[in-house]
């Protein structure tokens, strides 16, 4: 959208967000429309002792692969295995069905896969229904940039491996799409803390925005910077969130972070900054000099895996308080626990203001996006889309029947954990929420 501002004689043109003119478009890589079949043959037949090798002792290292996509071939494309506890679950049972992130121009400048330069492969390995990243990201993406997913089945060397979530790069491409810019800082907030293989790994502090002081060199372990770029601006937002609150606008866009942490509570994603594990989300600094908040990897939402329900009741999941801060915590200047600490978060809903924005968000989600005639519409058309690959998926964790269960209600697995069920969660959710004191009250008219 343009909107033309008049003032005298002079107006103002300002490009506004509109999220509806920037998502594929039909037949694209990451369309709903269809389940493609993804090809890998690798030049080395020992591919897979190489890339589990190289996952522990050589994370960036990529291997040349011919990939065959809809009869054509694309020569030389860079693989290699990706994820954390994706990864070390299924390969710790020696499960070939492990997470894949395949760069099409890594050993050919240039080479694209219907437009997109890389493909980053999730097995859904603790989602039964395989569809939960698809439809939160569908919400998502309605209030701020989103990555886009689908449903696609894999072969390596001519052998099925089985249906995978085919997720959108965060990477200069998205920031193009979404920001017409490409060239400013870019930070994945994971740390390097592993899943798998940790007897002898450091315990990084989280990527929580908590300031530990000047020196770049002490954020290296927490976050995963991925432009040329960046770090002494990374440490400038931190240290205003920590020490110089009041000046917060000047260096992030407040309103698109409570809009992704609106939706972090509302769908139950509880794998991120403001609910449980604090990960899973990118930050990239625009030319106006705020970061962004762009979210990532939401298989956990509607009340996934990460909280087990082994050893949580499951209305302490539905009743999660969507004001929840974090640990204790008062800045350098007092007696912090900086692991658990959620400064940005805290001194957010800390401000009245920003407090009544966040609320008005969790309105708005509430009423426009929990629609479960719609939700529902679009899980059925995706799991029918997919059935025969998930059926024929004999890698896969869950059952054919968990499947389809678990869209509707929580399933307990064979292996002691339990996981939300999608329009369960959403029931549940949204008759808390709606009774919530600060949410319940009556919001005001606005003409």
């Amino acid at each position: 959208f343009i909107f033309l501002f008049f003032y005298s004689n002079l107006f103002f043109s300002q490009n506004l967000y509109n999220p509806q003119q920037l998502y594929e478009t039909p037949g694209g890589l990451f369309d709903e429309d269809s389940v493609r079949e993804i090809y890998l043959d690798f030049y080395d037949p020992n591919y897979q002792n190489y890339l589990v090798n190289a996952w522990f002792y050589n994370p960036d290292e990529r291997i040349p692969a011919k990939l065959t996509l809809n009869g054509e071939v694309y020569d030389s494309v860079g693989v290699r295995y990706k994820g954390n506890s994706t990864f070390c679950l299924p390969n710790d049972n020696n499960s070939p069905k492990v997470p894949y992130n395949i760069d099409m121009n890594y050993f050919i400048g240039g080479q694209k896969l219907l437009g997109y330069k890389k493909m980053k492969l999730a097995n859904a390995w603790m989602d039964a229904t395989f569809v939960k990243q698809i439809v939160s990201s569908n919400i998502y993406r309605r209030y701020l940039p989103t990555g886009e997913s689908n449903i696609v089945k894999l072969y390596a060397q001519g052998n099925y491996v089985g249906a995978y979530v085919n997720d959108e790069s965060i990477n200069k491409q998205f920031l193009e799409k979404h920001f017409d810019e490409k060239s400013g800082p870019l930070f994945k907030c994971d740390n390097i803390d592993r899943f798998c293989d940790t007897a002898n790994a450091p315990t990084a502090m989280p990527p929580n925005l908590y300031y530990m002081g000047d020196d770049t060199t002490l954020y290296y372990n927490s976050y995963d910077m991925k432009s040329d770029h960046g770090w002494q601006e990374l440490v400038h937002l931190i240290k205003t969130i920590d020490l110089d609150f009041e000046n917060i606008d000047s260096v992030l866009n407040v309103d698109r972070t409570l809009w992704a942490f609106a939706v972090n509570q509302v769908i139950q994603n509880l794998d991120c900054y403001n609910t449980y594990y604090i990960h899973n989300y990118y930050l990239y600094q625009t030319k106006d000099g705020l970061f962004q908040m762009i979210p990532w990897d939401l298989d956990n939402s509607f009340a996934g895996a990460i909280m087990g329900w082994d050893f949580w009741n499951p209305s302490n999941i539905y009743e999660y308080d969507p004001y929840y801060s974090g640990g204790p915590y008062t800045g350098p200047g007092g007696t912090p626990q900086p692991y658990e600490a959620r400064p940005l978060l805290q001194k957010l809903l800390d401000n009245d203001h920003y407090r009544k924005i966040y609320t008005a968000h969790l309105r708005t989600i509430i009423e426009e996006s929990l629609d479960t005639a719609i939700i529902r519409q679009n899980i059925n058309n995706l799991q029918s889309l997919a059935h025969d690959a998930v059926d024929q998926d004999n890698n896969k964790v869950f059952s054919i029947n968990e499947y389809y269960d678990n869209t509707e209600n929580a399933i307990w697995a064979s292996f002691g954990w339990g996981f939300g069920g999608i329009i369960s969660t959403i029931n549940e959710r949204k008759i808390f929420l709606l009774n919530h004191p600060e949410i319940s009250l009556t919001p005001p008219n606005i003409d």
